[in-house]
């Protein structure tokens, strides 16, 4: 097992990493100064899988945990869903220290979590993330959102849990298509901070894309252990922590404009990290070598370079809905070489454009 901490001073927690975590789940819970009365938030394709597994041990634990499902996908991730939520916890009587689980990959984590940081004006919560792109991205940070239907994670809040648990075993059940996608979000931390683990993933893409037990437990750690990095030191995204929206803003265009349905979040990701490796390369800040390092690792690992079904100029104009556009200047992060980014809210339309193309198929 890894541990990894994410040091927020009183809101600092750990990160568990590993196969078999149920006796540490277990003790954990049992020390945790948690009311009796809980609730495990999981989805159609995760709680028939897990959902009474995680409700045994927190029986164990001394809990009484309700599961409550929730249809799986990108729709669940509203204010709809989440008024069904509360509904649900006052009906159970949950009180303030009554902890929330999320069972599940982003969208439940997202979810949950913004019913643990809601509720009663905030109550526990603990993240059981099982998809590999929820244990390397949105479990760990204390980003907590639902969607409006003009925009991603629009209404949204930092909170912290009070742990994670990531059993690695979880990742067996899971399609080809879940585990390339958090591979995505994985390319993404070598780019931003570490060179030498951008290496690492392109000398063992076998080992990679076949969850090699030690390449892949050390491939979430460090992912992990980058994004706790961050975190650490700007936890409400002021400064550093907008390195984390490399790849995000031509991503979140690209799931706009196919209607959050053709391609999954690390997809998109994926496409909008070779717009941005584009857009730097375009600019003369990395050589046409590690644009195509980066665009070579993307597609070998499964993952794709281009989108369809947009249009430049509905892309275009989506990134102005972006958060991370401010005074009707969008900033973006782009490479000074593989392992280091800056941002930029200086880069002219025609180059963004260009770039938006090519990542277009035809």
């Amino acid at each position: 097992m890894r541990e990894v901490r994410v040091e927020l001073g009183e809101k600092s927690y750990s990160i568990y990493i590993g196969y078999g975590l149920d006796e540490k789940f277990r003790s954990f819970v049992q020390t945790a100064s948690f009311s009796q009365k809980a609730m495990v938030i999981t989805d159609t394709n995760v709680g028939p899988l897990y959902g009474g597994k995680i409700q045994n041990l927190l029986r164990e634990a001394g809990l009484e945990a309700a599961l409550v499902t929730v249809p799986a996908g990108e729709s669940s991730k509203s204010l709809a869903v989440a008024e069904d939520l509360y509904t649900k916890a006052i009906e159970l009587g949950l009180d303030r220290k009554s902890p929330i689980f999320a069972l599940g990959g982003g969208v439940v984590g997202d979810l949950a979590g913004f019913i643990a940081a809601t509720y009663m004006r905030g109550v526990p919560f603990v993240q059981l993330p099982t998809s590999l792109l929820a244990q390397v991205d949105s479990s760990v940070g204390g980003k907590v959102a639902v969607n409006h239907k003009l925009g991603k994670n629009l209404i949204g809040a930092f909170y912290q849990p009070k742990a994670v648990f990531m059993d690695l075993a979880f990742m067996k059940t899971l399609p080809n298509r879940e585990i390339y996608t958090g591979l995505g979000e994985i390319i993404k931390y070598g780019i931003i901070y570490d060179r030498a683990f951008f290496e690492f993933l392109e000398q063992n893409q076998a080992d990679v894309l076949t969850l090699t037990p030690e390449v892949v437990t050390h491939m979430i750690a460090r992912s992990c252990e980058i994004k706790a990095a961050v975190v650490s030191q700007d936890e409400q995204e002021t400064g550093l922590r907008r390195i984390l929206n490399f790849g995000h803003t031509m991503a979140h265009a690209i799931e706009k404009e196919t209607g959050y349905t053709r391609y999954n979040h690390g997809e998109a990701v994926a496409i909008g990290i070779v717009g941005a490796a584009d857009i730097s390369y375009e600019l003369g800040m990395i050589s046409a070598q590690d644009f195509q390092r980066v665009v070579q690792l993307t597609q070998n690992l499964q993952l794709p370079v281009q989108a369809e079904g947009c249009t430049v100029d509905a892309m275009y104009g989506d990134i102005f809905h972006d958060k991370k556009t401010v005074a009707g200047k969008v900033n973006w992060v782009l490479m000074d070489s593989i392992g280091s980014v800056v941002c930029r809210n200086d880069v002219p339309a025609e180059v963004v454009k260009k770039a938006m193309g090519a990542r277009l198929s035809q």
